[in-house]
C-alpha cells in the first residue's frame, strides 16, 4: 500500500497543518516521521497520495509550512517500508 506523507520544520507547524485539516473530508494522521524518510524525530502526516496535491494546496492557502512530501510503498515483507520518492521541497 503506498501513503503519502508531508513533513515539517516545527512541532508548531504540524499542529496547525493537524487543526487546518480536522473536519475536512481527507483522510489522515499525524505518525511519526518513518525512518527511511529522515532518522532524525519528529511528527509527519500520512495521508493518501490521490488526496496529497488538494491537503498541499490548503497548507499553502492557509500558510502551514511544510519541509516535504514524501511517498511510500509500506506492508513489504518483514514489515519493511521502501522509499519510493521524494516530491518537492514543501512550501
Amino acid at each position: 500500500m503506498k501513503h503519502a506523507y508531508f513533513t515539517f520544520p516545527t512541532t508548531f507547524q504540524a499542529l496547525k497543518a493537524e487543526k487546518v485539516l480536522t473536519g475536512k473530508d481527507w483522510k489522515f494522521k499525524m505518525v511519526p516521521v518513518p525512518r527511511s524518510i529522515s532518522s532524525s524525530c519528529g511528527t509527519a502526516l500520512r495521508c493518501r497520495p490521490e488526496d496529497a496535491e488538494a491537503i498541499r494546496a490548503l497548507f499553502l492557502e492557509t500558510l502551514v509550512e511544510t519541509n516535504g512530501y514524501y511517498e511510500l510503498e509500506e506492508n513489504l515483507p518483514s514489515g519493511s517500508r521502501f522509499f519510493l520518492k521524494k516530491k518537492g521541497n514543501g512550501n
